[in-house]
């Protein structure tokens, strides 16, 4: 089952544990074929359930899972805590064996943790996300120094895939800080397919972010969701497909 799984290649506390799930195995069939660890995207609960039973597996013994209801929005919640499955992009704990968990198919996770290793979060950032703080926000309520914590960047699409119109352009100038609005406008990259498109690098757009906000360790940021057919779910190659999870948590013990 090892194949199932990306391991964060950063220098996070022992800790810490990590992992971005494949779609690779699994029990779903087909249009999610593989590895669909989401509820809400049509797929048999069975077959749902079966996938986060694998996960689990993958777990320390004892170990659960925070799942959220994603919204592209900026709501940062405690896991553990309130509802079972609460409307929220983002997620935060200091609890042992309490996984913070994201659910993505193109979207960015970000996997944060303090050099201390005494808390950890898990932030789904799509563009609308990203633009509007879920990072920011994240990090606030995680009470760590910003200048102690690491952060990894998930599977997501990729600077040469994500086409997006020039009104998400200029949402991102308007909002950047005056001195990084000629960076941010250089991550935009006109588009020879549509007039008044452009290819958007939202790896490196939350880098930016990141940065601005003083987390400057930031690994991972490789992968492209949408040209990967094999080992990534994407929502804008397929449409009705299966979504990956992004996992961390503070190991029991």
């Amino acid at each position: 089952m090892a194949s199932s799984y990306i391991r964060p290649d950063w220098p996070a506390p022992a800790t810490v544990l990590a992992l971005s799930t494949l779609r690779q195995a699994g029990r779903s069939g087909a249009p999610y074929h593989g590895f669909n660890l989401a509820a809400h995207v049509g797929d048999d609960p069975a077959a749902v359930q079966a996938n986060r039973e694998i996960l689990s597996q993958a777990l320390p013994p004892g170990c659960r899972v925070q799942w959220l209801s994603q919204v592209h929005g900026t709501t940062v919640v405690e896991a553990g805590q309130g509802e079972e499955v609460p409307e929220a992009d983002a997620c935060w704990t200091r609890a042992p064996g309490l996984a913070c968990a994201v659910l993505t198919a193109d979207c960015l996770p970000v996997l944060l943790c303090s050099r201390q290793g005494d808390v950890v979060a898990a932030a789904h950032a799509g563009w609308r996300g990203l633009l509007g703080g879920v990072l920011e926000s994240t990090l606030a309520a995680m009470g760590a120094a910003a200048g102690d914590v690491l952060a990894w960047l998930g599977p997501a699409i990729g600077p040469a895939a994500f086409e997006v119109g020039s009104e998400v352009r200029e949402q991102f100038l308007e909002a950047a800080p005056a001195a990084d609005v000629s960076a941010t406008d250089a991550l935009f990259s006109p588009s020879g397919n549509r007039s008044g498109h452009y290819f958007a690098d939202l790896y490196a757009l939350a880098r930016l972010r990141l940065a601005a906000a003083g987390v400057r360790r930031v690994f991972g940021g490789g992968e492209c969701t949408l040209s990967d057919r094999e080992r990534f779910f994407s929502y804008r190659r397929d449409g009705i497909t299966g979504r990956m999870a992004s996992l961390i948590l503070l190991e029991p013990g």
